[in-house]
């Protein structure tokens, strides 16, 4: 199975399970595993923040985020194909009593003026907009990239506000090498950052969210609280460290490989893609006619699982799993069950 459903299917490496087995470990509850303590430390200072709190997902780092800076009630700005609004099971009303008001924005983006369009002061029928969220590089968008300059200016908006802003950074370090800026510069302004290492990375699991001293103390609280404190973690830890030396770099090649999948299927006939907009790893493209789910349930007897993210909309992810030949043997399966169907 070649599997581009998503780069979350990546598997470990033989080097990074040694890394592994080799990893010293202690009670990263108690703070004395010294894998975690490295690593943390390590994505602090890649991030430009104070300190860092290790974390079983992505999911759990927007969602303590959200937690620590917003309080019930308060409105929180994002884009609406945002992760925090489609993939996190209601977290942001569930666990914390937010208010998400939406952008429809470009590709997963939204201009400083458009946030501030929907900021609105504290008074007697609102408390307020609390944070702004950017994912960068945006998931549903089609891994699009957002501009330093945009950042920094929706950061500043936030400040001026007293507000606070987030920044989403499952595949920061995608846009690290696309766009040939530091995690640092990316996360400047951001009260709050992350990036997760079970996607392009390569890890099995884990995340790492950074942000101030005191936001971190509150944000171990609601870790505790929500049973993400862990025991013996250096194993994981020290996969994590070893993708940051060894898996960063070669994120250039996922990116190749989605810009060949990406042309291969433009040639193809009733498949609707623009290859000048794949900016990362993440492939979306449309059927011109006929259901999506058909179309990959028919692709995956084929040997090539993709998701389904629209009624004729499909994603393509490529990761360390996936060579140039798989690539080929891919836009193959594709031509087949498009001329199927044709």
């Amino acid at each position: 199975m070649i599997d581009l459903y998503s780069d979350t299917k990546t598997r470990p490496t033989p080097a990074m399970r040694k890394a592994m087995m080799d990893a010293e470990v202690g009670d990263e509850q108690m703070g004395e595993d010294p894998s975690v303590n490295a690593l943390c430390a390590r994505v602090a200072e890649l991030l430009g923040k104070e300190s860092a709190v290790f974390l079983p997902s992505g999911c759990m780092a927007n969602e303590l985020a959200i937690k620590v800076l917003c309080r019930p009630g308060d409105d929180v700005i994002c884009e609406r194909s945002s992760h925090i609004v489609h993939y996190e099971a209601g977290a942001p009303a569930a666990l914390s009593g937010v208010t998400l008001m939406t952008i429809d924005g470009d590709r997963g983006r939204f201009s400083v003026g458009q946030a501030s369009a929907l900021i609105r002061k504290p008074g007697f029928a609102s408390p307020g907009t609390r944070l702004i969220c950017c994912e960068q590089t945006t998931n549903i968008g089609g891994g699009a990239l957002w501009s330093l300059e945009d950042l920094r200016e929706l950061t500043e908006l936030a400040h001026a506000h007293a507000a606070y802003a987030h920044l989403d950074g499952a595949r920061l370090m995608n846009a690290v090498v696309a766009q040939g800026i530091s995690a640092a510069e990316f996360a400047y302004g951001f009260d709050s950052a992350w990036i997760d290492f079970s996607k392009g990375l390569g890890a099995p699991v884990g995340a790492v969210l950074a942000g101030s001293g005191e936001f971190i103390e509150r944000a171990w609280f609601y870790k505790k609280q929500w049973g993400g404190a862990m025991r013996q973690a250096g194993i994981l830890a020290a996969a994590c460290s070893y993708a940051l030396d060894n898996h960063v770099d070669r994120l250039a090649d996922d990116h190749a490989n989605a810009r060949r999948l990406a042309e291969g299927l433009a040639e193809l006939p009733g498949v609707l893609i623009d290859p000048s907009l794949v900016d990362t790893n993440l492939v979306f493209f449309e059927l011109e006619d006929g259901d999506a789910q058909p179309f990959a349930d028919a692709l995956q007897a084929e040997g090539v699982r993709v998701s389904v993210v629209g009624r004729r909309r499909l994603r393509a992810v490529t990761h360390l799993d996936v060579s140039v030949d798989d690539i080929d043997a891919a836009v193959a399966a594709f031509e087949k069950v498009a001329l199927a169907g044709d």
